[in-house]
């Protein structure tokens, strides 16, 4: 099972408070121990929301507005794609991310091709797998 990990954004993130010598290493060290176990698929931080933008849709053209945005619950300062076996087994690595107190991440199963049932054709399926491979050869 693949899930997202959605590190929330805080004061410090949406300040572009860069973290520590200290924090990059224990984060280092952090996703190294996911790699070994063949866990992390990709991770990332973000820039704070100043340097972002947001679409809205509605019927017709599609509205722009761009940050800074209030700091609120939905906010997101950096990700990671993870693979375990369940969502307690996600659940248990994120237990040992090294946050500070106060930190948060909330924890979201990706979909998967067998998710979306009938509805996913056989020329959705390669039209799927022809855009994945042209992805990968960037």
């Amino acid at each position: 099972m693949r899930f997202m990990v959605i590190v929330k954004a805080n004061q410090d993130t949406e300040a572009g408070k860069m973290p520590t010598t200290d924090m990059l290493a224990a984060m280092g060290k952090f996703n190294e121990e996911m790699a070994k176990a063949g866990v992390i698929e990709a991770g990332e931080g973000l820039h704070p929301t100043v340097k972002g933008a947001r679409v809205k849709y509605a019927s017709g053209a599609a509205g722009v507005m761009r940050g800074p945005f209030n700091l609120t619950s939905d906010l997101i300062s950096g990700f990671w794609l993870i693979k375990t076996a369940s969502l307690d087994e996600a659940i248990s690595w994120m237990k040992r991310a090294p946050f500070a107190p106060g930190s948060e991440v909330e924890i979201r199963q990706v979909f998967s091709a067998e998710d979306f049932g009938e509805a996913l054709t056989p020329e959705l399926l390669e039209q799927d797998a022809r855009t994945r491979a042209h992805a990968a050869k960037k």
